[in-house]
C-alpha cells in the first residue's frame, strides 16, 4: 500500500463519487471511459512507486538551479535623442514615446 492510500482497484462507484464531488454530470459512456482511464493512470503511478530509488540523493529541483545565462554586463546603447527622433510621435520633453490608447 502506498503512503497516500491509492486504491488497489478503481471502481465505477468511486468514479461516480469523484464526479459528484466535482459537481460533474457524467453519461454512462463517460463513467465507463473515465473508470478505465483513471484505473490506467493509477496503475502507472503504482509502477512509478515501485522504482528502486535506494541510493538516489533527494533533490529539490528536477533541473539544475545553476545559472546558464551569460552575465548581464552593461554595454553602450542607442542614444535616447536618436531613438526619439525616429519615433512617429515622440514626447521629446519627457523622453518618452506616445502610443495610441489601448485600454478605455
Amino acid at each position: 500500500m502506498l503512503a497516500f492510500g491509492m486504491p488497489e482497484v478503481l471502481t465505477r462507484q468511486e468514479v461516480e463519487r469523484i464526479a459528484a464531488l466535482a459537481s460533474l454530470e457524467l453519461t454512462e459512456a463517460e463513467i465507463e471511459t473515465f473508470t478505465r482511464q483513471l484505473a490506467g493512470i493509477l496503475e502507472y503511478a503504482r509502477q512509478v512507486q515501485r522504482i528502486d530509488t535506494a541510493g538516489v540523493a533527494p533533490t529539490s529541483h528536477g533541473v539544475s538551479t545553476r545559472a546558464i545565462d551569460r552575465d548581464d554586463e552593461p554595454r553602450p546603447s542607442i542614444d535616447r535623442a536618436e531613438v526619439l527622433a525616429a519615433a512617429p510621435d515622440p514626447a521629446i520633453d519627457a523622453g518618452l514615446f506616445r502610443v495610441p490608447r489601448v485600454l478605455g
